[in-house]
């Protein structure tokens, strides 16, 4: 681990010190040489997807795009540390429960199937045909299908998330709670009632001809780094970029190429932002509320800036749109942002100067109370002057994991389409269940009531990434059984239910070989183009199934004697899978055959044709008031004179999602440590504090249930005040089970408020240090 320091980052984003970080993750897994030939297969047509981000490729098939972030993924996945059975018997789960997620997942990829034991508080080797026959008997022993809970992560295959819906729902249940839930499903929300679809209308080849490409709420230098290079050639074929975020990310600022030969040879950089506006946690639904309204006084001052001709022929709500922005107090846009009228107008006159126009953004806007409206704020932006359909031009939502999207495009919903459960009907043989299942924190509340019993993860870190951490371990603990498909040990196997089992698959960069040969994979990335992915590594363990594997055996066996799919036969060969994804959606049409093309093929987008499968057939403009009585609002009345902070979780650069490959933040400045916290050298003077001090968290909530979070050292940085920043997941636990996005349900942990209050456990910040994060909730 890096010596303990803050010493604020100078250079670029990528560069040397992205090329050093990853030989450094490759040297600390003792993987270099077979790591670097490993990444040189990665997006390659004969190669494997990039376990990392859901940025897409622009090629997929010719030279090598380096990507630190999707580097660091490879080399932790084909790392030659190994979790063998002997681990687990040198090792109570009572013992590893005081680790840090860190140490957990850095001990290497497991290797066999395993099963608790209470009696020694150990986990015991089980063979696979034992471990399917135990969740078997546990899943047709409950009165009710409806008391097992299905967790998705967005790692998971198109052909492994099929086959399990497929397996759920024949089973009984729609409960299915994934990674969409706690990400981007206010995109998808917002957007099907803006514009009929639930994705992104924009490629590649839009962002090299894009005049403007607005950044909300993402910090693609850390998320996703492959869209740096995207970023850096519209920057330097003059394209004006505009980033709106509490925080100055050094990617949005600087980023120097590490494909580009004489930009490294020279140390060189290319500038990424021509504008950059900090304003307030929670201030973007205000900031764009005001550049529409800019636009509307600029109309109705004589000068022609809106598209009437596309709002006339492919819209409905304009009218009501504009009496509401006419209406609207700049003094009111101001305070909720932030940010002077004239920042707000001068973002405005950007996007009115660009014929085409793209907007990005990531879970800086997704994970608040009123994310929803402010994606359809966004969407109401582009369709003003008919930003949506043409090219260089659309809504790009950044999805996260590699393939979240292609997971929910395979039916992994809790609210299944009635389409999608009639094809299911007509192709299987059975009735799907028709009700609505449980969400991710409607999953939570379920397992806590007593209602759900058996929790089942198809990949993720459930126990790590979920808020409001105290209730979520009492959830988990409360189940008669979890169950979890991973390839490296995690917090949510130490948070375990009264029975518990661990089940080893393969990674993307190993070779899956069944019954009729090698087999790939499908994914499907954040701009809907769907590709193979073939591994090239052999497996860590001979012992190891693939996800799809383990999804058809499971089911063989639950669905034993009332199950027509057959789940075995299915498995031989991931082409017949294939195919009854084809016959179940229409949009994949000749599977087999388009996906061999190198690249793939990308799936029909509705609203980039200018066809609006809303109840209306129009686009439809969507009006909204500036959000009143927010929880952030509230905490503030009713505390009075205690600084109420808006605190928003954040990655380090050393961490993908629950991941953390080590305790550096190189870009903000942090090293050898994570308990830190950012905030306004003002408000840290204002608390009576200093830099380098330590304090507490505690969440300002109204259910009378304490939240807190101990021991974060206090780090003055370029942050609006009132506003702070730290790392999760150590500030889930001050997330409230109860703080969804409205419409949504997605927990708000980009702005929660807090009290940061002096430290009173000195003697904790030594494990704190030592990076025991999380250990004991």
């Amino acid at each position: 681990m890096s010596q303990q320091k803050i010493e604020f980052y100078t250079g670029p984003a990528g560069g040397w010190g992205a090329l050093k970080s990853v030989g450094k993750a490759l040297i600390h897994q003792d993987t270099a040489l077979k790591g670097a030939k490993t990444l040189l297969s990665a997006n390659q047509p004969d190669g494997f997807d990039c376990p990392g981000c859901a940025w897409p490729d622009r090629n997929h098939a010719s030279t090598f795009e380096f990507c630190e972030n999707g580097a660091k993924a490879v080399a932790a996945e084909a790392t030659s540390r190994r979790v063998t059975a002997e681990f687990f018997a040198q090792h109570t789960v009572a013992d590893l429960a005081t680790q840090s997620d860190f140490y957990l997942e850095d001990q290497g990829r497991l290797t066999e199937p395993m099963v608790y034991r209470a009696a020694d508080d150990k986990y015991h080797p089980i063979a696979w045909d034992d471990a399917f026959t135990l969740i078997a008997q546990h899943l047709n022993g409950l009165p009710d299908p409806n008391q097992a809970i299905f967790y998705t992560s967005g790692r998971a295959s198109n052909e492994a998330a099929f086959l399990y819906q497929l397996f759920v729902r024949e089973y009984g249940t729609n409960n299915f709670p994934d990674c969409s839930n706690m990400c981007h499903e206010p995109s998808g929300s917002g957007m099907r009632e803006s514009v009929g679809i639930g994705k992104g209308t924009v490629t590649l080849d839009d962002f090299e001809q894009a005049e403007a490409i607005f950044i909300f709420g993402q910090n693609p230098g850390t998320n996703h780094p492959r869209m740096l290079g995207e970023l850096r050639q519209a920057a330097k074929r003059g394209a004006r970029i505009v980033s709106i975020n509490p925080l100055r990310e050094r990617g949005l600022e600087r980023f120097a190429d590490p494909q580009d030969k004489l930009q490294m040879a020279t140390m060189g950089d290319t500038p990424i932002s021509t504008h950059y506006f900090q304003l307030r946690i929670g201030g973007d639904f205000a900031f764009v509320k005001g550049m529409m309204k800019h636009l509307v006084e600029l109309q109705d001052a004589g000068e022609d800036v809106l598209d009437h001709a596309f709002i006339a022929e492919h819209t409905i709500g304009f009218d009501a749109m504009l009496a509401d922005l006419r209406t609207e107090s700049w003094a009111l846009l101001e305070s909720e942002c932030g940010l002077s009228a004239e920042h707000i107008r001068a973002a405005a006159e950007v996007y009115r100067q660009a014929k085409s126009v793209i907007a990005c953004w990531g879970m800086g806007i997704t994970q608040h109370q009123n994310s929803v409206a402010t994606i359809q704020m966004i969407t109401n932006l582009l369709l003003m002057r008919g930003n949506i359909g043409r090219p260089g031009a659309g809504p790009c939502p950044v999805r996260g994991h590699s393939n979240v999207q292609g997971d929910r495009t395979m039916g992994i919903w809790e609210k299944p389409p009635v389409a999608l459960l009639q094809n299911l009907e007509k192709v299987f043989g059975f009735t799907p269940p028709q009700a609505h299942g449980f969400d991710t924190v409607e999953s939570i509340q379920a397992m806590l009531d007593g209602r759900g019993k058996v929790f089942f993860a198809l990949g993720g870190n459930f126990a790590a990434a979920t808020p409001d951490t105290v209730q979520t371990w009492k959830a988990l603990r409360n189940c008669d059984l979890t169950v979890h498909v991973t390839t490296k040990l995690n917090r949510s196997h130490i948070v375990h239910g009264k029975a518990a089992l661990i089940l080893p698959c393969l990674g993307r960069t190993e070779i899956d070989m069944q019954a009729g040969g090698v087999q790939g994979v499908t994914v499907e990335d954040s701009m809907s183009m769907v590709h193979m992915s073939v591994g090239i590594n052999p497996p860590a363990s001979e012992q190891l199934l693939s996800e799809p594997a383990i999804v058809a055996r499971l089911a063989a066996t639950t669905l034993a004697g009332r199950s027509q799919t057959p789940w075995l036969w299915l498995l031989e060969d991931y082409s017949r899978i294939r195919d009854k994804i084809e016959a179940v959606f229409p949009d994949f049409k000749d599977f087999n055959q388009r996906v061999k093309v190198p690249g793939g093929f990308r799936l029909r987008n509705t609203a980039s044709e200018r066809v609006w499968n809303t109840a209306s057939k129009k686009a439809v403009f969507k009006t909204h008031q500036v959000p009143t009585g927010t929880a952030l609002q509230r905490a503030r009345e009713r505390k009075g004179d205690a600084i109420v902070f808006a605190l928003m979780t954040t990655r380090s650069h050393d961490q993908y999602n629950t991941t953390i490959y080590g305790a550096d933040d190189r870009y903000r400045g942090v090293y050898g440590q994570r308990r830190v916290v950012f905030a306004h050298a003002d408000d840290i003077r204002d608390l009576g504090m200093k830099d380098g001090d330590w304090i507490d968290f505690h969440t300002v909530w109204d259910d009378g249930e304490e939240r807190r979070a101990d021991g974060f050292k206090l780090v003055a940085y370029n942050i609006p005040r009132g506003c702070v920043a730290a790392y999760y997941p150590e500030t889930n636990p001050l997330v409230p089970l109860s703080s969804v996005a409205a419409n949504a349900g997605t927990p708000t942990s980009k702005c929660i408020p807090v009290l940061m209050l002096p430290h009173k456990k000195p003697q904790t910040v030594a494990a704190h240090r030592a990076g025991a994060s999380q250990a004991v909730v």
